[in-house]
């Protein structure tokens, strides 16, 4: 496959149950219910957006939002490719993508969280910030024992910024 087959759209409701298929057959990425999803495919849906091939299929999908307290910080809730995709850069690609949206012209950070054992989002966010000549700055942001009760790996706050397109 290559990458001129896949198109970029701003999802709606429709694109809820795909991508929590997607999300479900990308490990390590923690599975949200289909609700979740849909609403992520439709409050959420100008900062998000699915990668798809011609036939329809949902390949990939980057959730995020602008936090409501500092606009000018995407925050990026997840990123599901399919393993048939991988290996093209459509991650990075579909991130761009969304800070080249009208919803997110005023962007000058990305935030995400990544626990420390996820090589490939680490390696993601930091292509992104070299590609945006941006800093990373990594702290943590969700400790496994003092918010997740030891059931889930910390979460580190990655920020990415300032930058300008």
């Amino acid at each position: 496959m290559s990458s001129k087959e896949i198109k970029f759209v701003t999802p709606d409701a429709s694109y809820g149950m795909a991508v929590n298929q997607l999300v479900a057959s990308c490990p390590p990425l923690d599975t949200n219910s289909a609700y979740c999803n849909l609403l992520q495919a439709s409050h959420f849906r100008e900062t998000s957006v699915a990668a798809c091939l011609d036939s329809g299929e949902v390949v990939g999908f980057v959730s995020g939002y602008l936090i409501p307290e500092r606009p000018d910080t995407l925050f990026v809730w997840q990123v599901a490719v399919s393993e048939k995709a991988r290996g093209q850069g459509l991650a990075k690609r579909m991130i761009l993508s969304l800070l080249e949206r009208p919803s997110c012209s005023h962007v000058h950070h990305i935030e995400t969280s990544i626990t420390a054992s996820n090589n490939g989002s680490w390696a993601l966010f930091r292509r992104l910030a070299s590609q945006l000549d941006a800093s990373l700055n990594e702290s943590v942001m969700f400790d496994q024992h003092a918010h997740f009760n030891g059931q889930h790996d910390t979460e580190h706050l990655v920020r990415i910024g300032p930058f300008s397109l």
